[in-house]
């Protein structure tokens, strides 16, 4: 039986920038619906994005709105790897993070790039 696929997105843009912190976790979706395994890495300001609350004022015009899109994708499975160091830097506990949301360090997301089939970097 053939392996899975999987594709890593790395997501290092947040608010201020709603669009490109948007669009790597539409294409995790529709990864998803056609399944593949899809991982979202967050590291830099996009840490926030995983901080409970914060995704209600992310906007993306023209996109379904960010939090359906992460809500979604938790719910079918989806892992949020979020940089321990990043979200250190901007003390935000593990208890401040959504559901589905993972504290991840350098190490672990490597393991996560080497098995993939693909990584992208948003």
């Amino acid at each position: 039986m053939a392996e899975q696929e999987k594709i890593v997105y790395i997501v290092t843009h947040g608010a201020e920038d709603p669009e490109r912190a948007s669009c790597p976790f539409v294409l995790a979706n529709a990864a998803q619906a056609m399944d593949v395994e899809a991982v979202i890495a967050l590291q830099g300001t996009s840490v926030l994005l995983a901080k409970k609350g914060f995704l209600e004022h992310v906007p993306a015009v023209g996109l379904p709105p960010l939090k359906s899109l992460v809500e979604n994708y938790v719910s079918q499975g989806g892992k949020i790897l979020v940089c321990v160091p990043c979200i250190r830097e901007r003390k935000i506990e593990e208890s401040d993070l959504i559901e589905g949301a993972v504290p991840t360090a350098a190490a672990a997301l490597t393991q996560e790039i080497l098995t993939a089939t693909s990584t992208l970097v948003y």
